[in-house]
């Protein structure tokens, strides 16, 4: 969502890095650029005057222009300040009251109400390992109240029966009693919603909230309207009342306006970021890495934190065991793939890496993505067993069969066994290597001693200074490993054998 105000801010502020001294001039022309990238983002006008009249009266002080660094320094201030807009700290839902604690969920029809409600109904249940109820409260969408019912199936989250007839502060009413009865923790209420504000979706919503008293009452906003949901928070924070937002469809092509402008015009906390349509497509809002994202430093807590939970541990020790030994079948190279694409794929892995940012157009033209990453799944499932443990038996024949069962071409098996000759050759070299920058390599993705959890203070690090934190790690590596790299992903010394992307060969 953030890709277009990512290139505008990261443009403006990449050619202040370049400059020797800053004066006040320099300053006030920067300024003007990132107001008139903030209002193409669609972010609030006021936001947009009090965020750079902020960054400018940092910026024309002793604290730039006398920095050793005073581009570097700038920079830092943005981010301080798009810290400050998004709200400082980071704050999740609030379950610290007596049992049932009610979340009551309100917003326009459209915005992802429902399905939000599921998703944070599963979130609490995994990771809080709260008993939570849901309740439909909307009476007027046709089957509203059967979609929360088969979502409630699929998260394994219990779901109020149905009574036709009832109104929403009946069903509210007899959602808390069946809570208190059956030892639930958390109820959550999914409201009706219309079409736009109106008097009566607000006193329905309102009486609600008067009869329950929910603990916490969440706007579900879509992104992708911009300014218009600055406007829905504002009329629901003056006539309900909210305690925090939940952003949708942040993986759309929206500008990030909504984001920026919900805090400052609400005085209320971005709890939960919507990543997509699946069930734990759900992120924690934490406005320091989203001010990261935005300047193109990457999000590599998101990316660990994503890995965590999609890694199987018992078939990464597996895997680990085995790399150890030099072996890499083909069978390996997919469960590679799929843990890729459970992580959310090329795009959502390299979108949280720093740097990548700049380099969208190289990364395009090697032509790395999601759809060849699912054509090598859709290879190596049309092979027999032995075939994937070995390769070796894979002759004009056979490759023309698993052409012909993975909709395929011999030309894209041949470069996929290409792929997997390099891999396995790399992967036993670092297994095997005792010194060098293989070996430093090796240690760091586990082969002998394991792989070292990265503390806060190495993710930390890794954001500000990119590959040099990883080299300052690993005396083993080149002196100039991440610095004096052609063309490719940042850190990766040139083309590594068997991965797909680098500079080519001419």
């Amino acid at each position: 969502m953030f890709e277009t105000l990512t290139d505008r801010l990261g443009g403006i502020l990449e050619k202040l890095t370049r400059r020797g001294a800053l004066t006040e001039g320099d300053v006030n022309e920067a300024m003007r650029e990132v107001r008139r990238a903030l209002l193409e983002a669609d972010v609030a006008l006021d936001v947009v005057r009090s965020f750079t009249d902020r960054v400018k009266s940092r910026a024309v002080g002793a604290e730039v222009l006398r920095s050793v660094t005073p581009g570097q320094m700038l920079i830092k201030i943005v981010h301080d300040e798009l810290i400050k807009t998004l709200g400082s700290d980071a704050q999740s839902i609030d379950l610290d009251a007596p049992a049932p604690v009610a979340i009551l969920m309100v917003g326009l029809q459209g915005s992802g109400k429902t399905t939000t409600t599921a998703k944070i109904a599963r979130r609490l249940t995994e990771r809080n390992k709260s008993k939570v109820l849901m309740a439909s409260l909307d009476t007027r969408r046709p089957a509203a109240m059967e979609q929360l019912a088969v979502l409630g199936e699929q998260v394994g989250v219990t779901t109020l029966p149905i009574v036709t007839g009832q109104q929403p502060v009946q069903i509210a009413k007899r959602a808390m009693e069946a809570a208190r009865l059956g030892g639930y923790d958390v109820v959550m209420l999914d409201t009706a919603g219309r079409t736009t504000v109106d008097e009566a979706l607000m006193a329905e919503v309102a009486e609600v909230k008067k009869q329950v008293k929910p603990h916490e009452v969440l706007l579900v906003a879509d992104s992708l309207t911009g300014q218009d949901a600055v406007n829905t928070a504002r009329a629901f924070e003056e006539r309900v009342g909210i305690t925090g937002i939940v952003l949708t469809r942040i993986d759309g092509d929206g500008r990030g306006g909504a984001a920026l402008s919900m805090r400052h015009v609400t005085g209320k906390p971005i709890k939960l970021l919507g990543t997509g349509e699946k069930v734990d497509a759900l992120e924690d809002f934490d406005p320091g890495r989203v001010a990261g994202r935005i300047l193109g430093k990457g999000d590599i807590v998101a990316l660990v934190e994503k890995a965590a939970q999609a890694i199987d541990a018992e078939k990464a020790a597996k895997m680990a065991a085995r790399l150890q030994k030099g072996a890499f079948d083909l069978a390996d190279l997919r469960e590679q793939l799929l843990q890729m694409e459970k992580i959310g794929g090329v795009g959502g892995v390299l979108g949280m890496l720093p740097g990548v940012a700049k380099m969208k157009d190289q990364i395009a033209a090697s032509g790395m993505n999601d759809a060849t990453f699912r054509r090598q799944r859709a290879i190596i499932d049309s092979m027999t067993p032995q075939e994937r443990r070995n390769p070796d038996l894979l002759k004009a024949s056979r490759k023309r069969r698993i052409a012909s069962g993975s909709g395929t071409k011999v030309e894209e098996i041949n470069r996929l066994l290409k792929l997997h000759r390099g891999m396995a050759d790399m992967m036993k070299a670092m297994g095997g290597a005792k010194r060098g920058p293989l070996a430093g390599i090796g240690r760091a993705l586990g082969f002998g001693g394991g792989m070292p959890q990265p503390t806060p203070e190495m993710i930390e690090d890794y954001q500000r200074r990119g590959p040099a934190a990883i080299a300052d790690k690993m005396p083993d590596l080149p002196a100039d490993f991440g610095k004096a790299l052609p063309p490719g992903l940042p850190g990766l010394p040139g083309r590594l054998p068997g991965l797909p992307f680098g500079p080519k060969k001419k």
